[in-house]
């Protein structure tokens, strides 16, 4: 029971260790990011903390298992180095037994991970989706920023509204200008004025909409007299979202768990399998890890730390292409396969010495008699 609770205590003071640490390290990267987001006017600065804070369980359901496997290794590493490992073995600490200790450890990590991918990671995004999709208060999208000129990288557009109203966010003396190619090659300009605008979105498709009311658009090229102009009562623009923004993450990850269970559709039971995955690869990863964390004095304890994380990585990126794969229409277990392959290396590393060390012996006895 010591011995127990010595290596659980171990395994867990460095699990969250690095689990911090990660953490710290990806927030602040997103944060930087979507912080660049709300300086061009793609997203109010008031629901930027808000935003973040709903979105941290889909960080940390995939940062606890990287922390445990890490943790592993760097716990029983220092094991291994010291000669810890040694004294337990001598003392009838099997393989078999090591194995049941640390996935007391990982039993503890995965009820966690299983909290966040059940119930926290999709209520917080979809509290997430609802403050970004809220276009009627100063907490929603605004999409043009008072009393300054934007431009935006995305459709080369660039904006003007000379005040917005807090209260209902409606836009007042609203201007637009872009540059565009004709089919003959030629460049026209496109300017766009009107009295006033608002953001739109459609519930149907999530897509938002800038909504202008009162205006004129007029379409030519510079220095010559080709223009159009069109008057117009209400002009609606959709509004093109940047890859890899803050509101890029799928709507499917705000569905709660229970409505996936009895949904039919391929991206959905996709997801549904994708949040069961997240709890079974904590207890793979940890068996992994902790045959990956033998070493000694020579090698020390961060020899395997490098190729440990490559198999790690490897393992991750076949469940995405395994959720991919199953959003296209395959079945369910690509999901399995993956983990049932994980799993027997993880038997493998754990008990191919043992089992070459017997073959051996009996081929000795074998060939002695």
């Amino acid at each position: 029971m010591k011995i127990l609770s010595y290596l659980t205590r171990d395994v867990l003071q460095h699990t969250v260790a690095v689990s911090f640490t990660l953490l710290v390290i990806i927030f602040s990267g997103r944060f930087v990011k979507y912080l660049a987001e709300a300086a061009v006017g793609n997203l109010a600065g008031d629901i930027l903390l808000p935003v973040m804070f709903f979105r941290l369980p889909g960080f940390l359901e995939l940062i606890l298992p990287l922390g445990l496997f890490l943790g592993i290794l760097m716990a029983y590493g220092r094991l291994y180095v010291e000669s810890e490992m040694v004294v337990l073995s001598a003392c009838g600490v099997s393989p078999t037994r090591l194995a049941g200790y640390t996935l007391v450890s990982a039993s503890l990590v995965m009820l966690v991970v299983a909290l966040l991918s059940f119930w926290v990671t999709p209520m917080g995004a979809a509290r997430s989706s609802a403050l970004l999709d809220d276009p009627e208060t100063s907490k929603g999208l605004q999409t043009l920023a008072e009393g300054r000129f934007q431009y935006r990288k995305s459709n080369g557009v660039v904006s003007y509204a000379e005040s917005i109203d807090p209260d209902s966010g409606v836009m007042h003396s609203v201007f637009l200008a872009q540059q565009t190619t004709a089919g003959d090659g030629r460049t026209r300009l496109i300017v766009t004025v009107a009295a006033e605008g608002e953001i739109v979105l459609d519930t149907a498709t999530a897509v938002r909409y800038l909504e202008l009311r009162d205006g004129y658009r007029y379409s030519g090229q510079p220095g010559q007299l080709d223009y159009e102009v069109v008057q117009f009562e209400r002009f609606g623009e959709r509004i093109p979202e940047p890859e890899g923004g803050i509101r890029s993450a799928s709507r499917v990850d705000a569905r709660p768990t229970l409505a996936l269970l009895d949904s039919a559709l391929a991206e959905e039971r996709a997801a549904l399998h994708w949040r069961l995955s997240l709890p079974v690869l904590v207890p793979i990863v940890a068996l992994i890890a902790l045959s990956l964390s033998r070493t000694d004095h020579r090698r020390g304890r961060y020899m395997k730390m490098a190729p440990a994380f490559a198999l790690y990585l490897i393992y991750l990126v076949l469940l995405t292409k395994a959720r991919s794969a199953m959003e296209e229409g395959a079945g369910p277990l690509t999901f399995w396969a993956v983990h049932l392959l994980y799993f027997s290396l993880a038997l493998v590393l754990l008990y191919g010495d043992t089992l070459r060390r017997r073959w051996r012996f009996k081929g000795a006895n074998h060939a002695a008699a």
